[in-house]
């Protein structure tokens, strides 16, 4: 991801909103993701159902995870940061729990820790009704 112009973005949801349409691609987009929350080095943000990322039997799809993953802790860098900056995802691993279905997705993403050339962080995905824990995610990004 590269932008040329900083957006300076500090705790506010609406502007790390702001953020998911203007830095994102279209596909991205299309998931519907919605920020809730912007929490102390994170964002905590709702991934609604869908049938278009559902599979068989109507559980939400293990890729629309990873990608709602991916991005909340993308925002989760501005949000720690206080604003954009370049960054790559070197790093994710995931570990699915359990499916989920009938029911949005909530996506909390903490940065554990960010240096000058990487960052870390932990993100886990729960059911938005149940608050069940449906996957658990590590990341580490390059800071560019």
């Amino acid at each position: 991801m590269t932008n040329p112009e900083p957006i300076t973005l500090g705790n506010d949801t609406t502007r790390l909103q702001a953020a998911l349409k203007e830095l994102f691609a279209p596909w991205v987009q299309a998931l519907g993701l919605q920020v809730e929350e912007a929490i102390e080095s994170g964002v905590v943000m709702r991934l609604p159902t869908s049938d278009q990322l559902a599979r068989s039997g109507g559980t939400l799809c293990g890729q629309a995870m990873m990608a709602a993953a991916d991005t909340a802790m993308v925002l989760a860098l501005i949000q720690h940061f206080g604003e954009f900056r370049p960054c790559t995802t070197v790093q994710l691993s995931s570990s699915f729990l359990r499916p989920l279905s009938g029911q949005d997705a909530l996506i909390e993403a903490r940065v554990l820790r960010a240096g000058k050339a990487l960052a870390f962080g932990e993100i886990e995905l729960r059911g938005a009704d149940d608050g069940k824990s449906v996957c658990r995610v590590s990341t580490t990004y390059a800071l560019l």
